[in-house]
């Protein structure tokens, strides 16, 4: 399928936002509504897009979308939600950190914590954090998965096996209307439920594009989780299931 240039640009919104609705492309390229919904539907059907109620959003699947295009995505708000998870990490605690562009966000805003150990699977992390001088790090060994700097494996489940951390910070690819927490990788999804295991608090990162994809494999549920992180209300019912799961919701709009 051949673009056109407006279809063409509705898809860069879409790597930008997560998500594109029709009136706001309408309005934004000075078009009838009805030409927009054509030119979602026929980026639906080439794949581009997929389609939901009163717009669309980016195709997930099986496979994940670049970590180049992840980072652009929704930049803004994993920057407001990274600095209220960073301010909520006391310093003297031991973290740990795994791989994702929101974490890395987090990552930026703790370059002046003092007296931290942060553990991590995650290149990225580790080379962000090597700026501050007061943070001790620790890499865990693994397998290089060299699209995202990512380490995974046993190496790394076996690393993770030796701590006991105070707060682990984690992403994930997806947030379903059930509370579960998806990702694409099955050697991934080890790794995070190992970290669960060996954290006394976690805190789950993630912007509203997560509620709007889906992924395979299943990490665990936020009832696992102590706090989540995100620039907008959970979707359905998930507010009041995370009252009943005692999971604490912080709104970074």
């Amino acid at each position: 399928m051949s673009l056109s240039f407006r279809q063409s640009d509705i898809l860069e919104v879409a790597k930008e936002e997560g998500r594109v609705t029709v009136e706001g492309l309408a309005d934004r390229f000075q078009v009838t509504v009805q030409t927009i919904r054509r030119d979602l539907t026929e980026l639906s059907d080439a794949g581009k897009l997929d389609r939901v109620h009163g717009g669309a959003v980016l195709r997930s699947g099986v496979s994940n979308i670049g970590y180049e295009d992840r980072r652009a995505l929704n930049h803004d708000a994993k920057t407001r939600i990274a600095e209220r998870c960073a301010t909520d990490i006391p310093e003297g605690s031991s973290v740990f950190m795994n791989i994702g562009t929101s974490t890395e966000a987090v990552a930026r805003q703790m370059l002046h914590h003092k007296n931290l150990m942060v553990v991590t699977n995650n290149m990225n992390v580790a080379h962000i954090l090597a700026e501050n001088p007061d943070c001790q790090i620790v890499v865990a060994g693994g397998v290089l998965r060299r699209s995202d700097s990512g380490l995974v494996g046993n190496l790394t489940v076996s690393t993770i096996q030796h701590f006991k951390f105070d707060h682990a910070i984690i992403g994930c690819s997806a947030l379903d209307e059930d509370g579960d927490l998806m990702d694409f990788d099955l050697q991934e999804v080890l790794v995070s439920q190992t970290i669960i295991a060996q954290a006394r608090q976690i805190s789950l990162v993630a912007d509203s594009s997560k509620f709007q994809r889906t992924a395979p494999a299943r990490i665990a549920s936020l009832a696992d989780i102590d706090r989540i992180y995100t620039d907008t209300s959970l979707p359905g019912d998930l507010p009041l299931k995370c009252v009943e799961w005692q999971t604490r919701i912080v709104e970074c709009p």
